[in-house]
């Protein structure tokens, strides 16, 4: 069931990306943003790669947090952490009680993921959180020619595309999601590089 909420221009959101694929454990760094606009905080935690913890860790990461009373969107980049740990969004959502909304550069190759995923222990169980993530919807934010594609849980698609161009302020990426990938890539190489 998807909450019906009042977007405000500094609605409190939790980005969360991951940092390079160094070892066995991965960094996920959280940016908690007001809007597109201000910082108010960073957390992280650990996932394995190619694991099966992503949700948990996230989770974990987020009920522990300080700021878990004040978020009311959480913005993952893609299903996938940490190589091929799938986040059950639906889970995360009903976990956390805070809708989520996935963001996505390019519309995923389902059958590439599927093909990848045959190679790891599980791979049925992963693919079908990978589908279990439902529609996927195009957004146009601040370029109109590099769209960016959602899925969500918890909130409507029109509300979901709202709060991601509300918090595009710098470029077609959301700030938290933006921001969230610099530091922890920043933190694992020692130099912030690649795109969020």
């Amino acid at each position: 069931m998807n909450r019906c909420f009042h977007i405000k221009d500094e609605i409190r959101i939790l980005g969360i990306d991951d940092s390079a694929l160094t070892g066995e454990r991965i960094l996920i760094v959280g940016a908690f943003f007001r809007g597109g606009m201000w910082l108010d905080g960073v957390m992280s935690s650990y996932l394995t790669r190619d694991g099966m913890d992503a949700t948990d860790s996230i989770m974990s990461m987020i009920r522990s947090s300080k700021h878990f009373p004040q978020v009311r969107i959480i913005m993952l980049d893609g299903v996938s952490y940490g190589g091929f740990n799938p986040v059950d969004i639906v889970r995360l959502h009903e976990g956390t009680g805070i809708p989520v909304v996935v963001l996505m550069r390019k519309y995923p190759d389902l059958e590439m993921i599927r093909k990848a995923l045959c190679h790891l222990p599980q791979g049925d169980e992963r693919m079908a959180i990978f589908k279990r993530a439902g529609e996927i919807v195009e957004v146009k934010t601040a370029d109109p020619l590099n769209p960016v594609y959602i899925q969500c849980s918890g909130i409507g698609f029109r509300e979901a595309a709202r709060i991601v161009r509300l918090s595009s302020t710098r470029s077609n990426i959301p700030e938290p999601l933006r921001v969230a990938h610099l530091i922890a890539t920043g933190i694992v190489l020692g130099e912030s590089r690649g795109k969020a």
